[in-house]
């Protein structure tokens, strides 16, 4: 009996403590012209919530409380704003104190030097370098014909194997985007590069709790792993003295940018390229596999059109501008898989002063997350939003219209953006002229925080 009311009085006591805590969280929150929301415990705040019930949350919370609202998650006090006009406002209005405000875990691992964290002068410096790197000129001129001789070699002897397509776009992304940055040295790089390099993806979007075998402490050590590599790298390029037609060169010579990079800013342009390349080519690749396979009238419709292209060369001849130019259904493919899939479910910016946004009152240092992903879902925008689609986005209005987020948008519209679709486009190329496809296994989707197979997506392939 003694022992029973030990426990009660143990499980009494943890209740009490927690609702205090939950309420002293929020009467320290409840400041004049802040919007409606709940804040869930110190330090924590409803982070667990958003991580694993995701789109449900957000869903949730603005049923309770509108389409703005306060929450604290990834370890910042955060307004969540779901309205397609304010966040539009939020995108385009940098310059009056709306400055990028990623996680405290993004900012260290990708380092404070990349094109997400700064805003301002040193941000146009940071695009302009950027840019340079990947203009439409440069694209056709030289990082195309890359592009072409690494998917024609990775594509290779698929055929009668049951392989995990998610690993292989994984591998294809970083891959690719190595050759494109450092040349005939990925080769050397990548066996000890990869590794590291998923460590870092997976430490972005944690607490910055830096304590052993937490993924924070495992990603930040893969960063001072990478950044000796490519320290090391940037060192034998400038001994040797070598002449190098790479992303590297450009960054290192600023010729053709016009921006001198310190080895620091190159070191994290070269992780920002690497991880905003990864992300969104090897997820949106595995994706679109996934729904060909699911649609075959549209699979039929695009292996038409680069069967037309196959036709017009010789077996090994790559595929050049011109052709790039003319896959329009491809285009079409990649821009509905990113919206269905939802592959960017929203971007985070960060108050420099106390202002007034949609009627409320946003104090000086809290985050505001822009959460474009129930954007992509509008029927009035998108008829019939649950249906994959890409004959939608033939209509050319619907690729300018102001809503369209997948990209991102305002002065931090993707810079690669055209160069992540033509690595797309060159896999999408080799994969269905060469082979078609099915799944096995049933594997199972998850598509937040980020969409993905955790068992792996295993897909039969045979010839075409």
């Amino acid at each position: 009996m003694g022992v029973l009311m030990v426990i009660l009085g143990v499980i009494l006591g943890i209740c009490f403590i927690s609702t205090a805590l939950l309420k002293w969280n929020e009467v320290r929150y409840r400041k004049k012209g802040l919007p409606p929301g709940t804040m869930g415990w110190p330090l924590f705040g409803e982070t667990t919530e958003f991580l694993k019930q995701g789109p449900s949350f957000m869903i949730n919370q603005r049923a309770r409380y509108g389409s703005f609202f306060k929450s604290h998650i990834l370890g910042c006090p955060t307004i969540v704003s779901m309205d397609a006009e304010v966040n539009r406002y939020i995108l385009l209005n940098e310059a009056k104190g709306l400055v990028p405000g990623y996680p405290q875990s993004m900012l260290d691992i990708l380092g404070k030097c990349n094109i997400a964290a700064v805003h301002g002068t040193t941000h146009k410096h940071m695009r302009g370098a950027l840019l340079s790197l990947v203009s439409p000129t440069i694209i056709k001129q030289q990082l195309l014909p890359k592009i072409d001789h690494f998917m024609t070699s990775h594509l290779s002897n698929w055929e009668n194997n049951v392989i995990d397509i998610q690993e292989k776009t994984k591998e294809m992304a970083l891959l690719s985007s190595l050759s494109q940055i450092a040349g005939i040295e990925s080769g050397a790089m990548s066996q000890a590069f990869m590794p590291e390099f998923f460590k870092l993806v997976l430490g972005t979007l944690s607490l910055p709790i830096n304590l052993p075998n937490t993924n924070y402490h495992r990603g930040f050590q893969a960063r001072k792993n990478i950044v000796s590599m490519l320290g090391q790298l940037i060192e034998e390029r400038r001994a040797s003295k070598e002449t190098h037609s790479d992303m590297l060169s450009l960054l290192m010579n600023g010729e053709e940018n016009k921006d001198k990079l310190s080895d620091e800013e190159i070191i994290d342009q070269i992780i920002t390229i690497l991880y905003s390349g990864y992300e969104t080519v090897s997820t949106t690749s595995m994706m679109a596999v996934k729904y060909l396979h699911d649609h075959p009238k549209v699979l039929e419709e695009l292996r038409k059109e680069h069967m037309v292209i196959r036709e017009r060369k010789e077996a090994d001849d790559p595929i050049n501008w011109n052709d790039y130019k003319a896959m329009r259904f491809t285009r079409a493919v990649i821009y509905e898989t990113s919206r269905l899939a939802t592959i960017v479910n929203g971007v985070l910016r960060k108050t420099t002063k106390e202002m007034e946004l949609n009627g409320f009152v946003i104090p000086e240092g809290w985050r505001i997350y822009v959460y474009t992903r129930e954007i992509n879902y509008d029927p009035c925008i998108y008829p019939e939003p649950l249906t994959f689609n890409p004959w939608r986005w033939l209509d050319k209005s619907l690729d300018s219209q102001k809503n369209l987020f997948i990209f991102g948008g305002g002065t931090r519209q993707c810079p690669g953006k055209e160069l992540g679709i033509a690595e797309i486009s060159t896999f999408l190329h080799y994969f269905v002229t060469r082979y078609r496809w099915e799944e096995v296994g049933g594997d199972k989707l998850m598509k937040f925080p980020r969409v993905e197979a955790p068992n792996g997506l295993h897909i039969r392939v045979s010839t075409y």
